[in-house]
This record gives structure tokens, sequence and C-alpha cells, in this order.
């Protein structure tokens, strides 16, 4: 009978270490997922239920990685909302989509985009243009072409029209 009650306590009457709690699991796990990247609230919790962590467990994880500073959407939205502008040469449409869908809160993707002046868009188009179209469109099948390039990188479409006709008007270096 005592040898049933060791197998029930899960080895902890042998020496071996005790079962960890789900909590601790979850946080456990937590941790490693952003240290593989930065993730949002919702990719965390996304990561947990795949693991099948239980719900309660889940809410400690999230609120201790919260607590700690590595859990932090609006950080996380200024962050890729720079680095998709800067290096993907993104438009704020598309960074606004991109991370709605990783469920950032509209009010942190807001506030990740107010920053940006209607003029640094447009530069930003237009650098994008320049490095794609080394000439500039010379029929309405290229400026069409060069348009939907915009558009598709989350450029609103009146300002991928703009940043179309500006390249055209522009002066190109020998």
């Amino acid at each position: 009978m005592d040898d049933d009650l060791d197998l029930s306590l899960g080895g902890e009457l042998d020496g071996a270490p005790p079962r960890r709690s789900e909590a601790e699991r979850a946080i456990d796990l937590a941790y490693k997922a952003v240290a593989r990247r930065e993730r949002t609230v919702a990719e965390l919790r996304t990561a947990l239920e795949r693991r099948r962590v239980e719900p309660d467990a889940i809410e400690a994880a999230v609120e201790e990685l919260s607590a700690s500073g590595f859990l932090d959407d609006a950080r996380y939205a200024l962050r890729f909302a720079e680095d998709k502008r800067e290096l993907a040469q993104w438009g704020s449409e598309r960074i606004a989509r991109d991370l709605s869908r990783r469920g950032v809160a509209p009010d942190l993707i807001d506030a990740a985009l107010c920053d940006r002046t209607a003029e640094a868009e447009l530069d930003t188009a237009l650098t994008l243009l320049q490095q794609r179209f080394p000439a500039a469109p010379a029929d309405d099948r290229e400026r069409d072409r060069a348009w939907r390039l915009l558009v598709r990188r989350g450029y609103a479409p009146e300002l991928a029209y703009e940043a179309v006709r500006a390249l055209e008007r522009r002066p190109r270096a020998a």
C-alpha cells in the first residue's frame, strides 16, 4: 500500500524533485518564448495555448512577464513600426494591419504610427520607387506597376499616386 502512495505523489518520497506547478511551467515556457523573439501579449497567449497550458496559468505568466518588462505591446508596436518603415519600407496602413493581426490594441497601433508625417511617408515611398525603378515610369503600364507596388507595401492609394507623380517630376542623377 505504501508503494502506491509513493507513485501517486509523483516520486516525491523517493528523492525525485517535486513536480512543478502549472503556473511555474507556464512562466518558464513564456520566458523561453520571449527569449527567442519579442512577442505581443496575444502571441504569447497563443503560444502557451498551443502548449496546452491552463488559462489561469497563462494569466499568471502574462502578469509575470508584463511586470518584469519582458512583455509590452506598446514597446512592441513602436519597434515593429520603426523596423518595418526603415528595413522593409512599409507604409502605415500595412504596419497597422499587421500589428492588428498580431493582437495589438488599436490605441497602441495609433500611438505607434502617430509620429509619422505625410511628408515622411511620401519620402519613404519615393525612396522605394527609386530603388525599384531606376528610370521614371515611361507609360501608364509602368506607372500602374509603381502605384501597385506602393499600395501592396501599405501606402494609401492617394499617397502612392502622389509618389509616382513626384518620381516622374524629380530630376535623376546621372
